[in-house]
């Protein structure tokens, strides 16, 4: 799920941080021609990313990017230096993400921080 080509990085401090990396990642999946439904989906990712960030962390990022592996990929990579998450398999938002895109993995230490690094190809 390595990111290739060029970056998008939305810093997550606020609400309309939110609202800010929701449009960019809609805006990204229509510029690479991706059906509305996968634009959709890769915008409520973003934003239980977000949120998930901004509750939990106060503040974070989200990178946006592209991958190619033979199809396209939009990469979402939102990291924090927040608590961590101790019980990654038992988070809801997460859980969710996990649901609306192809591509999952988290990296979390308590005390450190998390990465949570997710795609959807073009179908």
């Amino acid at each position: 799920m390595r990111p290739v080509g060029h970056e998008i990085s939305v810093p997550i401090a606020t609400d309309v941080d939110i609202v800010t990396a929701r449009q960019r990642g809609r805006a990204l999946a229509a510029a690479l021609g991706f059906s509305l439904m996968d634009a959709t989906l890769i915008a409520a990712a973003i934003s239980e990313l977000a949120r998930n960030i901004l509750q939990y962390a106060k503040r974070g990022k989200i990178v946006l990017a592209t991958a190619n592996g033979g199809r396209t990929k939009i990469v979402v990579v939102a990291s924090d230096e927040g608590p961590g998450i101790e019980d990654t398999q038992r988070t809801m938002a997460l859980s969710r993400v996990r649901q609306l895109m192809d591509e999952f993995e988290i990296s979390s230490v308590p005390g450190k921080g998390t990465t949570v690094t997710t795609t959807l190809q073009k179908r």
